[in-house]
């Protein structure tokens, strides 16, 4: 079994529903058990739910995936067994960040005259301090900040606190694109985040299963899938569990759903000779990134306008929604005639040259009348570009353009925070 393979250590906690083992032969990494038990109210209700190990740990795997697969940096490292993952060793920062998109809940019991069902836009963002004792109290960002949490050597202060708060959100926002391809409102979800110990990285950690989420079928409260379900029970009977688990299960066979693509689309480049390749091979590669296919083709609209033509039905009769780019240097009169010619997204991405390149850009921006194509200069910004175009019907596609929003975000404001550092 898969768990013989692994040398565990011993344990370093332990929580409600999960335990966490040291990795001896993988230093800075850990093994992550979940448990049967699920609980509510800070453990005022407790009992053994047969198989919720295998069913919480399978949806935590699956949307860990998916936020990765994004570009979300996690903990997550792979799913090790049916009951467990391994994940890389944090030191976890004891807020629950809460997001919500729709009030329901603790949010109506503290804010009287809210109507449930009132739409967050922007996101509703809140913190709680883990306290059993206590209750979890509500915590605001000074709370935070005044209490400077010192974690695997890293000193919780600004830059961190806005660093969650735009991941919280970013992360949210992910996962209720992919919901809603199952009909499925996302109402509100908790995440945690903790400190990589070997990278003092501040990740999303811990785990984000049914647990942490009110999911809504159709947004119809009355069909809810999640642990409120439990919660909500008057009296705990066989019957009620096996009701409660199969909530469970429904949503654990759905959220392996989300990880599949429902649309595909693709991006045609096309390109007025071979000696603008280099240019194009940055389209495909950035295209790659996005997972998006990318097909390369040479064609002169000037010098065989019938070929070109030719090659733009090919694209248009297999149903494959397309976006085409056209590489022409010099006189580009490869965009005006694909966009002239095919009701399809046209990008021009001509190569310009220091010589010319002035004079040469006017011939993709003034259009005739009735032509609707774009201009974009850098090749890697066409390719976003198409993705923002197949974004809208693409939900892994949509995830990776808002997941490279967060990290370039967050990649300035370490910059920023390092060069303080430096001046001061």
């Amino acid at each position: 079994d898969a768990a013989a393979k692994l040398k565990i250590g011993k344990k370093l906690n332990e929580g409600k529903t999960k335990q966490i083992f040291e990795l001896l032969d993988q230093p800075g990494l850990v093994l992550v058990q979940s448990k049967d038990q699920i609980t509510a109210g800070n453990a005022a209700r407790k009992d053994q739910m047969e198989g919720k190990a295998a069913i919480a740990n399978k949806t935590t795997s699956c949307v860990f995936k998916l936020l990765q697969e994004s570009g979300i940096k996690t903990a997550f490292v792979k799913q090790h067994s049916d009951t467990a993952f391994i994940a890389a060793q944090c030191e976890m920062i004891p807020i629950e960040w809460v997001c919500r998109r729709v009030a329901t809940g603790s949010f109506l019991k503290r804010n009287p005259g809210v109507k449930e069902g009132y739409r967050f836009t922007p996101l509703k963002m809140e913190m709680f301090f883990k306290d059993d004792a206590n209750n979890d109290p509500q915590w605001s960002e000074e709370q935070v900040l005044e209490t400077k949490f010192s974690l695997a050597g890293l000193t919780i202060g600004q830059c961190e606190v806005d660093i969650m708060n735009r991941s919280t959100v970013a992360i949210f926002e992910i996962l209720e694109k992919a919901w809603a391809t199952q009909n499925c409102t996302l109402v509100d979800m908790k995440i945690e985040f903790g400190v990589n110990v070997k990278t003092q990285e501040v990740v999303l950690a811990d785990v984000i299963d049914n647990d942490s989420w009110r999911l809504w079928p159709s947004g119809d409260r009355s069909q809810q899938k999640d642990k409120q379900v439990y919660r909500d029970l008057k009296e705990v009977t066989p019957e009620a569990m096996q009701m409660v688990k199969r909530n469970f299960e429904w949503v654990s066979e759905r959220v392996e759903l989300l990880l599949h693509s429902r649309a595909s689309g693709r991006v045609v480049v096309l390109m007025g000779s071979t000696s603008d390749m280099a240019h194009c091979e940055k389209i495909r590669k950035a295209c790659s990134s996005f997972g998006i296919p990318c097909v390369l083709r040479v064609t002169s609209a000037h010098k065989g306008p019938d070929e070109t033509l030719r090659i733009k039905a090919e694209y248009e009769g297999d149903g494959i929604p397309t976006v085409f780019v056209a590489v022409a240097g010099r006189s580009n009169g490869l965009g005006p005639v694909m966009s002239g010619n095919t009701a399809y997204p046209v990008i021009n991405c001509p190569p310009l040259t220091p010589d010319w390149g002035a004079q040469d850009v006017w011939s993709s921006l003034r259009m005739p009348s009735g032509l609707g194509c774009s201009t974009i200069l850098s090749p890697e910004a066409a390719a976003q570009f198409a993705a923002q175009v197949f974004g809208l019907t693409d939900h892994q596609v949509w995830c990776k353009l808002r997941a490279s929003m967060l990290n370039t975000w967050v990649s300035l404001k370490l910059a920023d925070k390092k060069l303080q550092a430096c001046s001061l």
